[in-house]
């Protein structure tokens, strides 16, 4: 219930309101209020609301939150009271009475009314029945109070069971009917240029960003129907003046309640058109926010821009309060931007309003102040100028007045004189250096289409401008500078992260144009060189936009790649540029001798839009590793834009990082591609088909394959009738075991071939292995020949020299091993093995296996040769093949993690003279 009451009204009968232990309080000095006229019960035109956490940062936050809602609401004139007011009652909440607290702004014909609702409402607030005096302003508390005594209309104090809610209302200022600014009546020739017809186009932006209304004068503009452009992204059309790290995005300004000036429009034909803009953030009925964009030629902005509050000359100088004004803040205006890019833009507008220009210009000096780089424009293709340089030269022409006052009556007399102005019309110019402590920091410039428009006078006012604002604008530029140092400093090492997870050489070819577009590049081409004497091959190539990535290739693909010169540091390609240039013209002229119109060519919009991809500047890094030149990176910009120094020079620290791992994915390649060109000389081409033997091996290696296995296995024809099988393991990896398995495989071969039985062969292999000296490595080894018989069974001689036993399945199940243990090979010179015969009935399998079957394991358990044989006694009736897939799955869902050893497999079954 309400228990606040108007100014000069008194507090009701505490025992009228129910709750009669809550005093009230209300402000005094001013005649009452008919209870019919408060704010509460007027119509309220539009409410804004917010919660805000019980924490210090959450005043800012809610400062920032009415200044926005008034500022939007066209209620500039009471912003910086309602401001102080909100910050001093959402003090007393959040840090005095320690809770969230609860803002909303209610708009009504005459004002604004503010309330903040705290949840303490045991903390009450003083009944004062009359008027008394509150209390020194010194004191801690009740100065939010009395704050709203002195600048609010109202005020008053409101009690619920669970919250107390303090609100304010204030008016707005008297003024003229009908009139928010105005102007003095000026000669023709002073009146801002337009064409002929102003076209204003009224472009709707839905709550995801989307354009959801396209006037036509936003068609004639722009070249776009509405149909085409309806229902995506206004950021697909924006050309947003955007440094990354730092400024507002569009994204970000399309959710401000309010936003005015400057960017592009790309049209249909791929251009940017500079414009002037005003966003309003509004809702409909059902509550759904979107954006109302106005949107005019940037030439034409006088249509839409907002008039400066610009002081009278007797208070430029002195406040009301008779104290001295910034001279920062009389030039800039009140608040200034609190980023650099901001702060620039403000600059340049308010410099060429206070000279009555057409445009002006802002260039930052360089850490070595050698050159000037263009960071703010207005009236002029900011598109094209944004970021490019020009060095300060001694003597006439060009820059070399860039560290003093310099006036230019017509620069047709003197051309090249301000590059920056060269083909856009403009014939005067005044230029001053912003200076800070003796060090040249940049150069501002208004100039006019007209010539002999600026004297020394103008000269002298606008240096006394530059002076002014010159050590903010330092300022800001080194907190920038900062930004973008510890910016590009998690950049390279989340590039370096992204790059050492990979050893894939397409993936990193991936990373390295994914890492730079479009954070550093709006296209990205990689040339990779196979060696020094073949020639750079276009590997790669990313846009920001997909469908411009087909017409980027083709167009790279038809001019030659640039040269692989080892020079670090980026160089300028041109020849991108050139191509897509002639190619749009040729395009053109085709069309038009076809008579066609070029809207509607088939191929004439491809053409024309990958002319505008890569018409800006395009540089070439090299990818230097280990010495040598093993590809270019290639980046490039859309239509006449430049490269800040400060990407160039992130881009080379990340080609360095890039080639590097390219290179190492290169070498990873060939190793692996050796590897295993190795593994597959050291296995059997091709099992040799066996009559009335079924015979199946299953081979593992472990690991991503750059490592040489041991273990192998052969089965192999030795004389008619008579076959011989081995399986066997190596101990170690790579390229010593491999030298140790291939002597093992083709020894055996020749050995057995050669009519030595199965001990004979071993022992020779031994001491074959034992003559490798250093080289050598122990051999575990199953060796067997095997006799198909006419009765349909199978007759086997085996030595198991050190290798898991081989196990025998029968046809009732049961299973035993088929061999006996003996002495492993490449240990002791002088062995005594001998062989054991084994008789495989119909429908018996002989099993053997390596040591990574049986020792495969999952924390402390191990499959084992117990478990190996539980897996086998089900493997009764199934065929050789089968045998062994199951044994594999089996191994393979004992652990979950990948196996860390090599496995083979070789099953053998008899199954008789009836196939099963």
């Amino acid at each position: 219930m309400t228990t606040g009451v108007h100014p000069g009204g008194q507090p009701q009968d505490p025992g009228q309101t129910g709750n009669g232990n809550l005093p009230r309080q209300g402000r005094v000095g001013h005649e009452a209020l008919p209870e019919e006229t408060r704010t509460r019960s007027a119509v309220i035109t539009a409410r804004a609301a917010a919660s805000f956490d019980p924490v210090g940062r959450s005043v800012a936050t809610a400062r920032s939150f009415v200044r926005d809602t008034l500022q939007g609401w066209g209620f500039g004139d009471i912003v910086d009271d309602a401001v102080v007011l909100t910050s001093e009652l959402v003090t007393n909440a959040v840090v005095h009475a320690g809770t969230s607290a609860d803002v909303l702004c209610l708009r009504t014909e005459d004002g604004v009314r503010i309330e903040v609702a705290d949840r303490y409402p045991e903390r009450e607030i003083p009944l004062q029945a009359t008027a008394v005096n509150m209390g020194s302003p010194d004191r801690e508390g009740g100065r939010g109070l009395q704050l709203c005594a002195a600048l609010a209309a109202g005020w008053g104090v409101e009690y619920t069971p669970t919250h107390k809610q303090v609100w304010f209302q204030l008016d707005l200022p008297d003024r003229p009917v009908g009139t928010r600014a105005a102007g003095p009546a000026l000669p023709a020739d002073l009146l801002p240029l337009a064409d002929g017809r102003v076209r204003v186009a009224v472009v709707q932006i839905d709550r995801t960003g989307a354009i959801s209304a396209w006037s036509e004068d936003a068609e004639e503009l722009f070249g776009y129907a509405a149909e085409q452009v309806i229902g995506k992204p206004l950021t697909d059309l924006a050309a947003w003046p955007h440094t990354p790290g730092t400024s507002t995005g569009i994204a970000e300004a399309l959710q401000l309640s309010r936003w005015e000036g400057s960017y592009g429009i790309r049209d249909a034909n791929g251009r940017v058109t500079p414009v002037y803009a005003s966003h309003l953030r509004v809702r409909d009925t059902g509550g759904e926010p979107s954006t109302v964009c106005l949107l005019v030629r940037d030439h034409e902005r006088a249509v839409l821009q907002t008039p400066l509050r610009v002081p009278s000359a007797d208070s430029a100088t002195l406040s009301e309060g008779g104290q001295a004004t910034d001279p920062f803040e009389v030039f800039i205006g009140s608040p200034a931007p609190d980023d650099l890019d901001g702060l620039l833009q403000r600059t340049v507008e308010r410099a060429r309003d206070m000279l009555d220009g057409d445009s002006a210009f802002l260039l930052l000096a360089t850490d070595d102040e050698t050159e000037l780089e263009v960071r703010a424009s207005t009236g002029l293709p900011s598109a094209r100028q944004r970021f490019a340089r020009v060095p300060v030269e001694a003597g006439p022409g060009r820059y070399g007045s860039a560290r003093m006052p310099a006036v230019h009556d017509d620069l047709t007399a003197v051309p090249g004189a301000v590059p920056l102005l060269s083909g856009t019309g403009m014939r005067s110019v005044v230029t001053v250096p912003l200076k800070v402590e003796g060090r040249l920091t940049g150069s501002l410039g208004v100039a006019a289409e007209s010539p002999a428009r600026y004297s020394n006078e103008e000269a002298l006012r606008l240096q006394f401008a530059a002076d002014r604002i010159a050590l903010a604008v330092e300022s800001a530029r080194l907190g920038e500078l900062e930004r973008l140092r510890r910016g590009s400093l998690s950049f390279l090492v989340e590039a370096s992260d992204l790059l050492a997870g990979t050893l894939d050489r397409d993936q990193t070819l991936a990373l390295m144009a994914q890492m730079t577009v479009p954070t550093l590049a709006t296209w990205c081409a990689v040339y990779t060189i196979a060696d020094q004497a073949s020639d750079p091959y276009l590997s790669y190539v990313l846009h920001e936009d997909e469908e411009r990535i087909d017409g980027l290739k083709a167009l790279l693909s038809k001019i030659s790649p640039p040269d692989p010169v080892p020079t670090p540091g980026a160089r300028v390609w041109s020849a991108p540029a050139e191509a897509a240039h002639e190619a749009a013209l040729r395009t053109s002229m085709r069309s038009l001798g076809r008579g066609e119109p070029a809207t509607v060519s088939s191929g004439i919009g491809t053409t024309l839009a990958t002319a505008s991809a890569v018409g800006g500047e395009t540089v070439v890094l090299p990818l230097v590793a280990r010495n040598r030149v093993i590809g270019m990176l290639t980046l490039g910009k859309p239509t006449d834009e430049h490269f800040r120094q400060e990407i160039l020079e992130l881009a080379e620290d990340l080609s360095r990082r890039a080639a590097l791992a390219l290179d190492n994915a290169r070498l990873y390649s060939e190793r692996m591609a050796i590897s295993q060109s190795l593994q597959r000389s050291l296995l059997p081409p091709e099992l040799p088909v066996i009559e009335g033997v079924e015979v199946e091996v299953i081979y593992r290696a472990a690991g991503e394959g750059n490592e040489v296995g041991g273990d192998f296995y052969d089965v192999f024809p030795i004389r008619d009738g008579a076959y011989g099988f081995a399986i066997g393991d190596v101990c170690g990896t790579g390229p010593e075991a491999a030298a140790v398995t291939g002597l093992a495989r083709h020894a055996l071969r020749l050995l057995a071939r050669e009519g030595f039985g199965g001990p004979a062969v071993l022992e020779r292999l031994n001491s074959a292995i034992l003559d490798e000296g250093a080289r050598s490595r122990f051999l575990t080894l199953l060796y067997g020949e095997l006799w198909p018989q006419d009765d349909g069974s199978a007759v086997l001689k085996i030595v198991c020299a050190g290798h898991p036993l081989p196990l025998r399945l029968r046809q009732d199940g049961t299973v035993e091993p088929a061999a006996e243990p003996q002495p492993l090979l490449g240990v002791m010179d002088d062995l005594e093995l001998y062989e054991q015969t084994v008789t495989l009935d119909p429908g018996d399998v002989l099993l053997c296996v390596t040591d990574g079957v049986t020792e495969r394991r999952e924390g402390t358990r191990m499959l084992g040769d117990d478990g190996l044989t539980d897996v086998l006694t089900t493997c009764t009736g199934l065929t050789a093949g089968a045998v062994a897939a199951r044994i594999m799955r089996a191994v393979e869902r004992f652990a979950s993690d990948a196996p860390s050893d090599d496995m083979a497999i070789l099953a053998m079954r008899v199954p008789g003279l009836h196939k099963d």
